[in-house]
């Protein structure tokens, strides 16, 4: 895949899915829904603070007349409010609005709610950057603090599925660190050769794993040549597994912010995809996370 706007016909040709947006109050959020609306892939509920989102989808210029709004008096009613509706409901998506990331996560996690399929759940970020020759796959950035081995293991399988999904048969998957040699003092060099001789005994299945990997390693083979690494990785990576969520999400908010790139992003490993972006991110981020969803869908 060489850009985003391909998972816009790849969703299109799953049909129509009901979106469930938990606190849709925000003008980004709802200029998302309307485009994927007007795409065919969506048929929206909105939920949230009801005349606060008519006024906003009224500046945005979009008609919501026939729109389906269920309304709540706080962000996390809005949001228990979602994750029961998608349990009900067959063919759906959740989506988070405006609302922090573990609020909307709670009631994921809730297990009265039912959305979990009894995996890790994990955070995947497609990015389409100017630098780079495919897309790019960096999990997890958003919601796993400080994965241990075992919990990294399961974040790989989930972004290897998800890149099955979309049509890559064998991922590569580049395990970052801050140096591409085993440094028994820092735990992501130890983490990553245990993922590889994972990889090599079939434990983890379905890609090809290298690391430790710098982050210049993994994205450009001329610097690995220059550090004598020879991988099939490297200068390669579909998927980049980061250390931990703070690395993970400064190299999400940096691609966007100063590399000039855009993304994709969502939750899986849940009963239901659910789209989980930054609040600073675009529109234009916001629809092609719904397009992944319903791709994955």
């Amino acid at each position: 895949m060489k850009r985003l706007e391909e998972l816009v016909g790849m969703a299109a040709q799953k049909g129509r899915r009901t979106l469930i947006v938990a606190v849709a109050q925000d003008k980004d959020v709802l200029l998302a829904v309307k485009s994927a609306t007007e795409a065919g892939l969506v048929t929206p509920l909105l939920i949230g603070d009801t005349e606060e989102i008519k006024a906003i989808a009224k500046e945005a210029g979009w008609d919501i007349s026939d729109v389906e709004i269920i309304p709540a008096t706080d962000n996390q009613q809005a949001c228990n409010l979602a994750a029961g509706v998608a349990r009900d409901r067959k063919n759906c998506i959740l989506m988070k609005g405006m609302v922090p990331t573990g609020m909307l996560m709670k009631a994921v996690l809730d297990k009265g709610n039912g959305l979990m399929s009894g995996s890790l759940l994990s955070h995947i970020a497609l990015f389409e950057s100017p630098y780079y020759h495919k897309i790019i796959c960096i999990t997890d950035a958003a919601l796993n603090i400080s994965p241990d081995l075992q919990e990294k293991a399961g974040i790989i399988n989930n972004a290897v599925k998800a890149m099955h999904r979309l049509g890559v048969p064998l991922p590569k998957v580049g395990i970052l660190a801050a140096v591409e040699t085993v440094n028994l003092k820092m735990e992501a060099t130890t983490h990553a050769a245990m993922l590889v001789a994972m990889q090599k005994r079939n434990q983890i299945k379905g890609c090809v794993i290298d690391g430790p990997l710098a982050l210049d390693n993994a994205i450009s083979a001329e610097a690995a040549h220059h550090k004598g690494i020879e991988s099939e990785v490297a200068g390669d990576a579909d998927i980049l597994l980061a250390p931990e969520i703070t690395s993970g999400n400064i190299l999400y908010k940096s691609l966007i912010f100063l590399g000039g790139a855009i993304t994709a992003a969502m939750i899986v490993g849940a009963s239901v995809p659910v789209v989980l972006t930054s609040r600073s991110d675009s529109d234009k981020s916001k629809f092609l996370s719904i397009a992944l969803s319903a791709a994955m869908a």
